[in-house]
């Protein structure tokens, strides 16, 4: 993890580590793949103990997470060749800030409706997981973890 004092006593909500595989890190935001091949999904968690909404982040961080939504969602619709990138921070069931960046393709099992409770996660095969990894860590130029 990039040392930075301010995320010292941060840790990821049990919740959210349960159904993720972590990539690595971004400058601010710990970067997650979410574990359902149904749509390619990343999860970018802010490094920053406490925090539930995006405006708790100081005028910095929100700048630096916008950035970092942004990256996330170029490479991974350059990477996907999706229709459309979905970008939510819900937090309704994991107060810990969040934003999910989903790859939206309109033949996937939800287009046009949004993912959640459409279909059953669908776990990765190593193989596809490992070919979708590779080049988001380089894309993303991300430290690992």
């Amino acid at each position: 993890m990039i040392s930075d004092p301010a995320s010292a006593d941060w840790s990821l909500d049990p919740l959210l580590e349960k159904d993720t595989v972590p990539i690595g890190d971004m400058p601010l935001c710990h970067v997650r793949l979410i574990n359902d091949a149904t749509y390619p999904w990343l999860l970018l968690v802010p490094r920053r103990h406490g925090i539930i909404e995006i405006m708790e982040l100081d005028f910095i961080e929100q700048a630096q997470l916008m950035s970092e939504i942004m990256q996330a969602s170029r490479v991974l619709k350059a990477q996907t060749q999706c229709d459309k990138i979905n970008i939510a921070a819900l937090g309704n069931v994991v107060p810990q800030l969040h934003v999910h960046v989903i790859a939206r393709s309109r033949g996937d099992a939800a287009w046009p409706r949004p993912v959640w409770g459409v279909a059953p996660a669908r776990s990765y095969e190593k193989s596809d997981m490992d070919a979708l990894l590779a080049p988001l860590r380089q894309r993303l130029a991300l430290t690992p973890v």
